[in-house]
């Protein structure tokens, strides 16, 4: 089996974000960043897999330079290599994105052999589009199916299921070669070890400059949302403070007079 693992560098959460001088770009400086927390479940779902059923694992990753290193954080629990779409920097809208992956996933497959399954992450945590693993599935006309919450491979199937509404799971059963996209919580992954870590280093990183193809809507600019100020007033401690509880629910209309 041969699994390819598609994932985006993204500011870690809890960060303060600011924007730049032009307001076109987040201001990366002091920030932290990750791999998407999807796309984290997405890497430890292609691990597994390998380590069931035998075979090879590459990830992917279309970003600047410094996207290597979550790269080789995922090469660190179990990925054997790499492939770098490099960019300047500046973010790429999910159709350009997805053409790039589609473009640099067909060269890969012309020469190393074609993958049996495709895996994303739901959604990019920045971004949140939904967009990429079903646009990559559509250019390279795979079956795709998004959402997942656990996934087997069984005869040279995929079996996967998706949370449906009011309970219970959706079960799909999707002949290989696929594109899967993954919810966080399929699994827990596993942190990378210092000798996982090192023999990262080692491992093949392939760098390639992808052509940019924009389409749709321009970006004019990015603004922060306004901060609300709040305010907490205590009513008082113990049985004293009942009265304004209910005082207070009443000015709320929680209450009847």
């Amino acid at each position: 089996m041969n699994i390819l693992v598609c994932v985006k560098r993204v500011p870690a959460t809890g960060g303060t974000i600011v924007l730049t001088a032009d307001s076109h770009d987040i201001d990366t400086r002091y920030l932290g960043f990750t791999i998407s927390p999807h796309e984290e479940c997405a890497v430890e779902e292609a691990v597994r897999l390998i380590e069931a059923n035998g075979g090879s694992s590459t990830v992917m990753t279309l970003g600047p330079a410094a996207a290597e290193e979550q790269l080789r954080d995922a090469m660190a629990i179990g990925i054997e290599r790499g492939v770098l779409l490099e960019t300047d920097g500046k973010d790429w809208d999910p159709v350009a994105t997805s053409t790039a992956l589609a473009d640099a996933i067909s060269a890969q497959e012309a020469a190393g052999g074609a993958f049996d399954l495709l895996l994303f992450g739901n959604e990019a945590a920045d971004t949140g589009d939904y967009q990429v693993a079903i646009r990559v599935a559509e250019a390279l006309r795979l079956p795709c199916v998004n959402g997942i919450k656990a996934l087997e491979i069984r005869d040279g199937e995929a079996v996967a299921r998706r949370e449906a509404s009011g309970g219970g799971f959706e079960v799909y059963e999707v002949p290989l070669p696929a594109v899967i996209s993954v919810k966080e919580g399929i699994n827990l992954p596993r942190y990378p070890s210092v000798p996982g870590r090192l023999r990262a280093r080692k491992k093949e990183v392939q760098k390639v400059v992808p052509e940019a193809h924009p389409v749709g809507p321009l970006k004019l600019g990015l603004r922060l949302p306004e901060e609300r100020e709040t305010s907490t007033e205590i009513l008082g401690s113990g049985p004293d403070a009942a009265p304004r509880v209910v005082e207070l629910l009443q000015r709320l209309g929680l209450l009847a007079s």
